[in-house]
Order: structure tokens, then sequence, then C-alpha cells
């Protein structure tokens, strides 16, 4: 390249690094006794069902390198350009921590296999190996390979070269020593024999496992490839495939040609039979060592992306020389792995390692299964079909919930509280994620089941559209329209202006009003459009905003007491009862406000639907915090004391069948008091007041605004209903 940066391709880049960590240690140490305890059936369907993780995962990766362009960061740059920076981020910390482990995992295994021949125990004088002697010989090997990664990613690369023909020669000692020196098993002895006598399916394949753990060693050198979207998909699949070709194989070679016991008993039996035992031995060596290396080289360019995307600590992520080599996150990944070679138990870090490999498993095929069905701007040179992320998916979770509950419920918490740290950052990505799309595709499926369904009172929530004149003229109307939604319905905001001179004085990209102007709570979504006429905009909104599933079915709006066009709004409210819509008008005192939310009177004629919807309404309200210790009482003016006791009965049938719970109160109005009169002197302590709304009559709209004017003044806050005719009428003591 004429910038002279060292680019590498798909076999030294992606497939070497790959296949160095998938043959590694539990082929040489614990593939014989997997085979032994297993039998035949059950150790290729213990490779077969890690290899459908490990396929699935491979091809959603290759799906999505095809797609986007992969830049440094590997797996991390994946998914948090698919599931976006909190999410992507998460999963890619906890990536680096196990990756980081790993490498500590890794070189414990080599310390003790190397400390257990006697050729290195005579040249040191060990009688005994011990803790100490795997740290301090740990970290010589740990220092060693971070010194040759410093040097150059270039001189790590062709070190893994090596190993790999160390390994290759080892196989084929393997292959030569068993089929030509060892004599062929008698098979109808090892198949007499009981699989899984001592051990569980489940117990043998967590052994397994970590064997298929290493097919995407490869994606985290995805900054140093020449061609990402090519050399990912080629290399991740090969390794894959060489490593099912080799595990399958030798698996066979074991069960036909080597006796049970041998396999059961002898962790060490591929150095006694192999052909040349050095090569058995270096292959050991080769394994662990190439694997420690893959995690140091790939290990910090994903915590320099992570820094990159400023959500860990700008220092990770500065790089050096013309590849942009990360040392200082080298030199953090040497501080973890170190700590890891201290604690120096296996058993400590490895179910944890898994576990972050696993859960980064999950969530690529998850990542693609999504930008697959959701996503306009997936479109990928490699297609497969959405089932193989999805089936890769569930079959992660299931081996992690089969493997170990407690570690996965703890890499589950680590993920959660990142997330939740990373959110607190807003960091946002200006390509944006898929989450978008995802959102989208889920709101056309329920809006058309929505729509396919008919909606019964029991179902029944208040859409609200409200007609506020924005937040800060009329707080309360958004305040009490969140009352009567909860947590369920949804309140279109509208904050109409004035506008007689321009035509459009709001494009329609600008209308949604900025969430620091509105509450920005869930379920609000607010917009600012202009009309020449208020009441008409309203009615225009009215009757085409919405569509079917979400309509609105309830208009809130302020009582016009001080309005200039009285009989403007007397007709809007006609307009709105034609539209067959509820009404709900608030009447706010502003001195009193809403009070101390202790007490609504509902005042009930006995007759009309309105009742059924003010009910509904105040489950919702008794739902809120403010109101949730609010006495609610059932108001009824009786001028017929003889129909008193069916008034009661009948009005304790209708808040059982409710649900509700409400005092029943009988005013009895011998003395024909004014109705405004006779509500100020029974409700003069309650902090609401619901009454009905009457009908609008043509030509007699003024004379409707000052009745209702007089009737309503001075009672404090005050809510006006009118129902439509979804809610069936109730009739009490008729």
């Amino acid at each position: 390249m004429s910038d002279g940066i060292k680019k590498f391709g798909s076999f030294s880049g992606v497939f070497t690094p790959s296949i160095l960590t998938i043959l590694g240690v539990i082929m040489y140490l614990r593939l014989g006794w997997v085979t032994g305890v297993a039998g035949l059936a059950g150790v290729i369907a213990i490779i077969v069902l890690a290899h459908i993780i490990s396929v699935t995962t491979g091809l959603s990766i290759s799906s999505i390198a095809t797609d986007k362009k992969i830049e440094a960061g590997g797996i991390y740059y994946i998914l948090s350009r698919s599931l976006g920076l909190p999410m992507g981020g998460s999963i890619g910390i906890t990536l680096f921590i196990g990756t980081a482990l790993s490498i500590s995992l890794y070189i414990v295994g080599f310390s003790d296999n190397f400390l257990s021949l006697a050729a290195v125990q005579s040249i040191f004088g060990i009688t005994e190996t011990g803790l100490f002697h795997v740290r301090i010989t740990g970290s010589i090997v740990l220092l060693i390979l971070v010194v040759i990664a410093l040097v150059s990613t270039d001189a790590a690369i062709k070190t893994q070269f090596i190993i790999l023909g160390a390994i290759s020669l080892s196989l084929i000692s393997i292959v030569v020593g068993i089929m030509i020196f060892t004599p062929e098993t008698d098979t109808t002895e090892v198949i007499s024999s009981a699989p899984f006598e001592e051990f569980s399916f489940v117990e043998v394949f967590a052994i397994f496992f970590p064997a298929v753990t290493g097919f995407t060693a490869g994606v985290a050198m995805s900054g140093d490839l020449r061609n990402p979207q090519k050399d990912i998909p080629l290399g991740t699949l090969a390794a894959i495939v060489v490593g099912f070709i080799v595990y399958i194989g030798l698996a066979l070679l074991f069960y036909f040609f080597i006796d049970t016991e041998i396999l059961i008993n002898d962790y060490n039996f591929l150095v006694t039979v192999s052909w040349v035992p050095f090569l058995v031995i270096a292959g050991i060596w080769g394994a662990t060592l190439s694997s420690a290396l893959g995690g140091i080289l790939g290990g910090p360019r994903i915590i320099q992306a992570v820094a990159q995307d400023k959500i860990v600590p700008k220092i990770l992520g500065v790089g050096y020389g013309k590849n942009n080599e990360p040392r200082n996150a080298l030199l953090f990944t040497f501080i973890l792995a170190e700590l890891g070679v201290l604690i120096g138990d296996l058993n400590i870090i490895a179910g944890v390692v898994s576990m972050f490999y696993l859960t980064a498993y999950g969530f690529i095929n998850i990542s693609f299964a999504l930008e697959k069905w959701a996503s306009t701007d997936f479109r990928p040179s490699f297609r497969i079909p959405i089932w193989v992320g999805v089936l890769g998916f569930l079959a992660t979770f299931f081996v992690m919930i089969q493997l170990d509950v407690i570690s996965m419920l703890g890499a589950m918490i680590i993920l959660v509280l990142i997330y939740y740290l990373i959110r607190k950052k807003q960091l946002s990505l200006a390509m944006g994620d898929v989450w978008q799309s995802v959102w989208a595709s889920v709101i056309r499926k329920m809006l058309t089941k929505l729509d396919q369904k008919s909606l019964d009172e029991r179902n029944w929530r208040a859409n609200i559209l409200l007609f506020s004149g924005g937040k800060i003229s009329r707080p309360h109307l958004i305040e009490f329209a969140k009352y009567l939604v909860g947590q369920h319905g949804m309140i279109s905001n509208f904050d109409l202006i004035l506008n007689k001179s321009s035509k459009v004085l709001f494009p329609k990209h600008k209308q949604a009003i900025p969430e620091d102007e509105m509450s920005g709570d869930e379920g609000i979504f607010s917009r600012r459009q202009e009309c020449s006429n208020i009441y008409n905009g309203m009615k225009s909104i009215a009757a085409t905003y919405g569509f079917s599933g979400v309509e609105p079915n309830t208009v809130l709006l302020g009582w016009a007491r001080k309005t200039d066009d009285p009989v403007g709004f007397a007709r809007l409210l006609k307009y709105l009862s034609e539209l067959d819509l509820n009404i709900v008008l608030l009447d706010y005192d502003r001195l009193r406000g809403f009070g101390t939310f202790r007490q609504i009177d509902i005042w009930w004629r006995g007759g009309s639907n309105n009742g059924n919807l003010v009910l509904s309404l105040i489950k919702f309200i008794r739902l809120s915090y403010e109101w949730r210790n609010v006495t609610v009482r059932l108001m009824i003016i009786n001028n017929d004391k003889s129909k008193e006791d069916k008034i009661v009965i009948d009005s304790q049938n209708v808040l059982d069948n409710m649900r509700m719970k409400a005092q029943i109160r009988i005013i009895s109005n011998e003395d024909k008091l004014p109705v405004n009169q006779v509500i100020k002197n029974e409700s003069s302590t309650a902090d609401l007041i619901f009454l009905g709304l009457a009908d609008v009559q043509e030509g007699k709209e003024m004379e409707f605004i000052e009745r209702a004017d007089y009737l309503y003044k001075d009672l404090g806050t005050v809510v006006l209903v009118r129902a439509s005719s979804f809610f069936k009428e109730l009739h009490i003591g008729v």
C-alpha cells in the first residue's frame, strides 16, 4: 500500500489466529477423555451441538461483515454499530475482560504442563510444583508474549505461522502413530461400556465447549485486514470447518483405535501413542501459547475501539506508529492478564471466561437477526436466512443455562451495570443503530393486530388528543393528561400557534417539540403546528389525526372561559361530539389547583353514558402516585325519597361491576336549590369535581357558553365530560 501500513489477508489475519485458538488444549488433553466418557454417539453429539453455536455465529458475523464497513474493534465494532453504543459497549467491555482473562487461562494451562515434565523439574531442581511456580512461570511467559506483540503485530503474526506448523506436525504425528503403530481396538467391547456412566452429558459438554470458543479471534483483527468484508467471512468459516473436521476425525480415530480405559484415565496418552512424542509436546505448547498470543493481539484492539467511541478513558484509544498499534491498551491488557496469572487457578476464571464469550456470541446472532428482520439498510453480499441467527441465539443461551446458571446471571448483571453507566453518558452514533428499525417493525406488527380486534370496555384506555397550548402556559393540562393515561394510554399533544400571515410556520420535520420543552415522559408525543384559526385547526386535527388501531378516542382541552370566540368554541364542542369522540374539558382553578389530591367527587344524574366514562378515567387516575390515596365519592341528587334505596343498590352494582371502591352519597334537594349551589355546598372540600357536559344546540351556542360559565364558576377545579357512543348508558334508580 502507498502509505506503508501493513495489512493482513484472510489466511494470516483471520484463519490463523482463529484455528490456533480452536485447536487448543482441549483437543490435546481432553478430547480423548470426552470420547471415552461419552462414547461414539455422545462425542459426535457434543461436537455437533458446540458447532451449531460456532457455525451460526460465524455465519452471522460473515453476513454483517459483508454489509457494513468493519473497522478496528472486531465483535465490539459489529455490535455497537448494530445494537447501539450502550449495548455494544457493555458487551465489548465484558468481552475484553473475558479475552484478557482467557490469556491467563492459556498461560496457566501451559505452565501446568511445562512444569509437569520430568526434564523441566530436573533442570530447575523442582521436587513438587506448586502455585508459586505456576505464577512465576506464567508471569515470565506472559511478559515474553507481550514483548512480541509490543515489538510489532507483524512479528506476532509470523510467530503464529511457526506455531501453526508445530500443531500441524503434531496432528500428523498423532494420526500416523495411532493408525500405524497402535493395534485396532475391539469396538464391540467399547460399545458395550455405558456412556456417561460417571459424568452427565452437560458436565462433559462443559469441559469440551471451550474448544470452539476461539473462532472469533480473527475478527478482533478487523482493523488490520486488507479487506474485512471478504477476509472475515472466508477466514472465520474456514477455521470453523477445519476445526470441525479435525475434532470429528480425531474423535473417530480415538474411539476405534484407543482403549476406553486409556482414554478416560490418561490425559497425556497422545504423547505415548504418537509417532514422534516431541511433536505432540510442541503442539500442546504451541496451542496454549498461540491462543494466549491471539488474545494479546485481539484484546487491546477491542478496548482501543471502545475508547475511541469515548466509552472508556481515551488514553486506551491512543495508537502508535503507521499501524496505529494499541500499546496503551496492550499494557492494560497485560495488567488484567497478570492478575489472572497471579490467581493461578483455572477453575476460578474458566467459567466466567466462557460466559463472557457465550454472551457475545448470543448477541452477535441476535444482532444479525434484528438487522435481517427490521433494518431497511441491511444489504449484505453474504446472505443467509434469519433463522440462522435465531437458532444461534437460542442455542447459546440454552447452553449458558445448562453450563452454569450462577455464572450466567453474574455475567448478565455485569452487562446490565455497564450498559446503565454507558447509557447515562447519552452517547450515540451518527450512523444510528438497528433499534429504530426494530421498533418500527414491532409497531407495524402490533398495529396490524390491534386493527384486527375490536375493543371492549374492559380493555379500554384513553388515547388522548390534547390541545395544551404549550407546557409553559398551561402545564396543568399536560399533568392532568398524564393522570388519565397512566402507564397504559397515549397522549398526542398539539401546541397550536395562531398564524394569519405565513402559510407554513413550521415545516413538517420541525413540528416535533424538543424534549427539553416538554416533559419527556413515555407515551407523550408532541407536535407544534400553525393555523389561521385555532378552533378550525382543532377540528381538522381531530377529524384526520391517527389511524386504525391507535386512533385518539378522547379530546382533552381547557375550558375556554376567557376565549375571544365563545361561539367558535361551542361549535368546536358540537363538532367533536358529532365525531363521536369522548370530550374532557378541564376548568382549572389556578388558586386551588388539584388541592391535596385527597378527594374526587363525581356528580351523576343517574342516566346517560357519562358515568361509565368517568369511572373508567378514575380507574387510571388512581394509579398515579399523586392520587394513590384519593377518596372517590359518587354524588347523586335525588328529588324522590322513595327511590333512594334503589339508587343506592343500583350505584353499588355499577361500582361492583367496575371493581371500584367509592362512597355513595345521595343528596336530597327538597328546597329546590340551583344545581351549582348544591354542588358548591357539598363539594367544597373536593380537590377534583367531575360533571357531565350538556349538548350544544344549533343556534344557541352563546346561551350554552353563558349558562356553563355560570354553573361551573367558583366550584374549584372541575372536569366536564361527554362520553362517546362506545360507552354503554347506565341508568340508576329507574
